[in-house]
């Protein structure tokens, strides 16, 4: 990595290199998160160098303490880490010396550090008008016809399927024509079949029918002005200026769609377990996060509402 040109001579080097190959190829990892946690190690390395006052060996990882994780975490938070990112940051940590004992062949206790400690924000659903009003402010902003009903087929996938963004740029044109359900893949290469509601097939079957580039095979689905992948940042972009436009809060980004597809299934009568599949949750902890969500809104509406309230 460019800004860790100690690595190309540091003795745990090659370590480092085996986990991002680790990573990548037999836990499946996301490329963005196997360069993260790339970057978190060589971070370490950098650190406990001058930290200790000597190179560190693999090995010498293994002997760490609490005290000296302590001292890598209050150097991140001076480097203005907030801290969330301080907690991916020991999450990163946790991993690499974990991979560094099990290549040593020795399973000892890591050091235990608690991480910051970080208030727990809810997702703010978007009401439904909302939602697909700015679904339809995109479109009607956007510079070409087919551009527009590129941007709305995705936005109302995001909202009236769960999808996340990236899962929505993952769609390759073998999947047309869209039948009543779509399997997407997802975080981990984890596949799962998602409904497709009536709106999201027939603003794709529109966006198809515009698109000015041949759809074929495993070519994406969604492509830029230019017939390439389609940067997600555009859609962000497209999102921002429609919400701007129609004053709507800064929390209604594109994955906010797909927090309000998750509580609005919720709020009529959606189970747990079958919100977990839906959304490609990997645990249903990470689900019941929406229980709170749709208390929150009842709690909202109640109160904006009731005579007494």
């Amino acid at each position: 990595m460019a800004d860790h040109p100690a690595e190309l001579t540091h003795p745990a080097s090659a370590l480092v290199a085996r986990w991002s190959s680790y990573l990548a190829h037999d836990r499946r990892r996301s490329p963005h998160t196997v360069r993260a946690y790339e970057a978190t190690a060589h971070r370490l390395i950098d650190f406990l160098g001058e930290h200790l006052g000597d190179a560190v060996q693999p090995d010498s990882l293994l002997d760490l303490t609490a005290a000296d994780l302590r001292a890598f975490l209050a150097d991140r938070r001076r480097d203005g880490l907030g801290a969330a990112s301080v907690a991916r940051e020991l999450s990163g940590v946790r991993a690499f010396l974990r991979y560094a004992s099990e290549q040593e062949g020795r399973s000892g206790q890591l050091p235990r550090t608690r991480g910051p400690k970080r208030a727990r924000t809810l997702p703010r659903p978007a009401a439904p008008d909302d939602a697909v009003n700015l679904a339809e402010n995109a479109a009607e902003a956007a510079s070409e016809p087919w551009i527009g009903a590129r941007d709305l087929a995705i936005l109302l996938l995001l909202y009236g399927a769960g999808l996340r963004v990236a899962e929505a740029m993952s769609l390759t044109a073998d999947m047309l024509p869209i039948g009543p359900t779509l399997r997407v893949t997802g975080k981990r290469s984890k596949t799962r079949v998602v409904p497709i509601v009536d709106a999201a097939r027939e603003a794709i079957d529109d966006y198809v029918r515009q698109c000015p580039y041949s759809l074929s095979g495993s070519d994406p689905l969604f492509v830029g002005a230019r017939g390439g992948p389609l940067n997600p940042d555009l859609v962000r972009r497209s999102v921002a200026s429609a919400r701007r436009r129609l004053g709507l809060p800064d929390t209604l980004t594109p994955h906010a769609l797909r927090h309000s597809f998750a509580t609005h299934l919720l709020a009529r009568g959606a189970d747990l377990r079958s919100l977990q599949e839906l959304l490609g949750h990997a645990s249903l902890s990470s689900t019941q996060i929406y229980t709170a969500v749709d208390a929150a809104h009842l709690l909202d509406v109640y109160r904006h509402a009731h005579p007494r309230a």
